[in-house]
């Protein structure tokens, strides 16, 4: 059992936890209750707040409505003004910009395009919003204004900045030294660059805007007349500067720096000026120097005004090229790209007719004179077809992509330079062999014929040209003319094959001028009435040949068809000798022991053997007098030719006289001795001595 005192103390002890749980509970009630107060106090707050919400946005929505509708007209107002101003000015446009379009755009294009692009704007306006407003037609017509100023402003640009190329700029341009590694890229200001910018925006603009194609027509009529006058001013330097002081080319190459690398000036083509003066020369002096032959006269004249044109035409050629060149360039960036072709094709027309006219001018000229039977025309022709064919290179790739009638114009000068020099290389072959044997023509002395010393000039003109010549003659077909053999790896593209056929042709060519002159100089030499005459004429002509041929190379193209024509010569030249060696026989017959009598020392000769002497040396004498007297007259120009004949005659007519005068030392055969024995062999070797020589 539990101690009562115990069990007081616990009941005690429980009853003070349950007073105050008591407590406690009763504190939770009073704070639930008071809870629930708050509570519904709050939701009535809140219940009223609700209400009062309700009632504020009853009330505030309809005026933000109304405020949004309100902002929204507002700026309906200000997007319908801004659109009234916007349209306003489309109707103030024409006055606003009436000065600057009267005024032009000169000095000003940037702003003169504003302007335009302002009226532009109007117009597009007008005709998509009011196609029927007086306003579109007054626009409009204000924008035609200002696209034909722009066009005008085109044209003066071009009119008053468009000068012609000076002559010393486009020779030191076509006088490029293709070896320099270091070189000019060729290309010319034609306009000063801010020029060109303008020139280049108002063809933009009028391509794009103004839908104008008028000004490219513009443009390549005055940049034409510009690449003609330079042309035609290059021309008027030669003429001017040429004649009288031989200076050619640029000044400015003289005076350039030493470390600026210079340009070469272009080589002078040889022209029928060299065949002259080699002529002149052989005219006056023979071979070795010494006169001779001085009734020779000179090819049919040209004077320096020949070569003086042909010379321009030559650069004029060149010229055109580097300038066209040029103005492609400048072309490009002016000319919309589709049109640039066509443009340039018509911008180079008038100079290129002209110079094509020119150049049929020159086969004209050629073949006039052909007709006259002047074959040194041809000469003429050479240079200018030989530099024509080795600038049509660069000449197609300038004119690449314009018409072909344009292309086909220097190819149809070429032909017709071609057509007409073979034509005249045939008539010249043919004239040589058809000569005639004028009496009055031929030689007194027998020296060389005015005939063998132009076909030889003129052949040696074939040799500086001799490519040029070779593909003349072949472009007329003439392999089948002259029986050569066509070799099909001859007749292939191959530049190298078809050169060396080219050069087969022109050796054949030249053999058959040869053979032609050797045959008419035979039929010439029948005219002397002295076969040593025609022998020494023919002795003189053929030794000509043969050093010509030596000298100028000749003999090198002759022999690739002919192997042995020196040595034909060499022989030719020994059998005239020989011939002219049988005219002494007249003389040297008479110290023969022919009809001498024989006797015995100390015997007396009959009258009659005395009389054979006696007619021994009177014919020696006379032979010798008369020969002597005869051929003093006579030349030979060539002096080893002419030592050499001495030599030779003096050695056998006094190696003969010598023995006659020994073997008739002891014979007494008249009692004036001296008057048969005239001349000492010493004297008989010195009359020999001046054989030849017209000024002894």
């Amino acid at each position: 059992m539990i101690p009562t005192e115990d069990a007081s103390a616990r009941k005690r002890e429980i009853e003070e936890k349950l007073k105050q749980e008591q407590e406690t509970l009763s504190f939770i009630r009073e704070n639930l209750e008071k809870s629930d107060q708050l509570t519904k106090s709050m939701v009535s707050i809140l219940s009223s707040f609700e209400s009062r919400l309700m009632q504020l946005e009853n009330s505030i929505i309809p005026v933000h409505k109304q405020t949004e509708n309100l902002q929204r007209l507002q700026e309906n107002v200000d997007k319908t003004l801004s659109c009234m101003d916007h349209v306003i000015s489309y109707y103030h446009v024409a006055k606003d910009t009436d000065k600057i379009i009267r005024e032009g755009p000169t000095g000003r294009l940037d702003e003169y395009l504003a302007c335009i692009a302002k009226i532009q704007k109007a117009v597009e306006y007008f005709q998509d919003n009011n196609p029927d407003s007086p306003e579109l037609n007054t626009v409009k017509a204000r924008f035609e204004k200002g696209k034909e100023l722009l066009e005008a402003e085109f044209r003066n640009l071009l009119n008053r900045y468009s000068k012609p190329v000076p002559p010393i700029l486009i020779l030191d341009a076509i006088g490029v030294d293709e070896e320099l590694e270091v070189q000019d890229d060729g290309v010319m200001e034609h306009l000063p660059q801010a020029v060109l910018q303008d020139i280049i925006c108002i063809a933009g603009w009028l391509v794009d805007y103004g839908h104008n194609q008028d000004f490219m027509t513009i443009y390549f009529q005055i940049r034409s007349n510009q690449l003609d006058r330079s042309i035609k001013g290059l021309k008027d330097h030669f003429r001017k500067n040429s004649a009288s002081s031989g200076i050619l080319y640029s000044p400015a190459v003289q005076t350039k720096r030493k470390d600026t690398p210079t340009k070469k000036a272009p080589k002078r083509p040889g022209t029928i000026r060299k065949a002259q003066n080699l002529l002149k020369q052989y005219s006056q002096h023979g071979l070795d120097g010494k006169k001779g032959g001085s009734n020779l006269t000179p090819l049919e004249g040209k004077d320096d005004v020949l070569d003086i044109e042909i010379d321009s035409y030559i650069h004029c050629i060149s010229a055109f090229v580097k300038l066209a060149q040029s103005e492609y360039t400048l072309l490009t960036e002016i000319i919309p790209e589709h049109h640039q072709k066509k443009t340039f094709d018509s911008l180079i027309q008038e100079a290129l007719d002209n110079l094509m006219l020119e150049g049929e001018n020159i086969v004209s000229a050629a073949r006039r004179a052909i007709m006259r039977h002047d074959y040194s025309a041809v000469l003429t022709i050479f240079p200018i077809l030989k530099h024509l064919k080795m600038t049509k290179p660069e000449f197609d790739a300038t004119l690449q992509g314009t018409a072909a009638s344009t292309k086909n114009k220097l190819p149809t000068l070429i032909t017709s330079m071609e057509t007409i020099g073979a034509k005249a290389l045939e008539e010249f072959a043919d004239s040589i062999k058809n000569d005639p044997d004028k009496e009055y023509n031929m030689p007194k002395d027998g020296t060389v014929h005015e005939l063998t010393s132009n076909a030889i000039l003129f052949l040696q003109q074939l040799l500086d040209f001799h490519e040029t010549a070779g593909a003349m003659l072949a472009s007329q077909v003439l392999g089948d003319t002259y029986n050569i053999p066509l070799d099909p790896r001859e007749t292939s593209s191959t530049s190298s094959s078809t050169s060396e056929f080219n050069k087969r042709l022109l050796s054949t060519y030249i053999c058959k001028v040869l053979g032609n002159l050797q045959l008419n100089l035979l039929s010439k030499s029948k005219v002397y009435e002295d076969s040593a005459l025609s022998a020494i004429f023919l002795h003189n002509n053929y030794n000509y040949i043969l050093k010509s041929l030596e000298k100028s190379d000749l003999i090198q193209l002759v022999t690739v068809t002919q192997k042995k024509a020196e040595s034909s010569y060499k022989e030719l030249i020994e059998q005239q000798i020989q011939t002219y060696q049988r005219s002494w026989v007249k003389v040297t017959e008479h110290l023969t022991d022919r009809n001498m009598p024989v006797f015995q020392p100390g015997t007396k000769l009959k009258d009659k053997e005395r009389q054979v002497i006696k007619d021994k040396f009177k014919g020696f004498n006379d032979g010798l007098e008369e020969l002597c007297k005869v051929q003093k007259g006579w030349a030979i120009p060539d002096k080893e030719q002419r030592d050499f004949i001495r030599q030779a005659q003096k050695r056998v007519v006094s190696d003969a006289y010598r023995a006659f005068l020994q073997r008739c030392a002891n014979i007494s055969f008249t009692k004036n001795p001296e008057k048969y024995h005239k001349y000492r062999p010493e004297e008989v070797e010195e009359m020999i001595e001046k054989l030849f020589d017209t000024s002894a």
